[in-house]
């Protein structure tokens, strides 16, 4: 367990899996936390509906229960189980929607957001209520495509620049990428749309390996005082 990041897809898409693992590369070098990729068998093929977002809460918890992590990453868009794994760990828990408005904030005084489909927005516009930061929500478009078309390499490219550059023309100054299939397109949306894009499961690691890698110095040290 020592210093892994575990990342969980709590969908049973292979495909969205298979793509989140490809996204996190570029985070994976000699000297960091290891990054590991899962997803959650029995899982819905998308978390759609809020039946389906609380549905996986459980299932989330009992696997983390098993799987002893340094952090975890829940890897969907609306940031599902997110405060119930909490709950049975004390490594810390990010999920990317949450990270990615971070990020998108860090850069950028008006973003907006790619969504899986219309039954996404309540949800993530919750989670940007909770953060205090819906009035910098500038255009928030559902895609509404099947998981299977959009972890597809091609089919759903165009439908993607053609939604970045409609952000980028309401006045947004980043895009966040709302869902975690999403994630084979990110360079060429942002090469596309010429704002910054931002893949969540990417910035939610990038906060799991800082939280990880701070936390070292004090665990030498507690160990060195045993």
């Amino acid at each position: 367990m020592a210093d892994r990041i575990l990342v969980i897809n709590p969908n049973s898409s292979a495909s969205c899996t298979s793509g989140i693992d490809a996204a996190l590369d570029g985070f994976r070098a000699p000297g960091l936390p290891r990054i590991e990729v899962t997803q959650l068998e029995g899982g819905p093929p998308a978390v759609v509906t809020w039946r389906d977002w609380f549905g996986v809460a459980e299932p989330l918890c009992r696997l983390v229960e098993r799987e002893a992590a340094a952090a975890y990453v829940i890897a969907c868009v609306s940031d599902p189980g997110v405060d119930a794994v909490r709950t049975v760990t004390r490594a810390p828990v990010f999920g990317p929607l949450r990270s990615a408005v971070a990020a998108a904030l860090a850069r950028a005084d008006r973003f907006g957001i790619i969504a899986f489909g219309d039954p996404s927005l309540p949800r993530q516009r919750r989670a940007l209520q909770a953060m205090g930061v819906e009035g910098r929500l500038l255009g928030h478009i559902p895609l509404n495509l099947p998981m299977e078309v959009l972890t597809d390499p091609a089919a759903p490219r165009a439908a993607l620049i053609a939604a970045a550059r409609r952000i980028a023309e309401m006045g947004a100054e980043a895009v966040i990428l709302g869902c975690a299939g999403m994630a084979f397109h990110r360079a060429a949306v942002e090469e596309a749309c010429g704002i910054p894009v931002i893949e969540p499961c990417q910035a939610a690691v990038a906060l799991a390996l800082q939280a990880v890698v701070a936390a070292q110095p004090a665990r030498v040290l507690a160990q060195a005082a045993e």
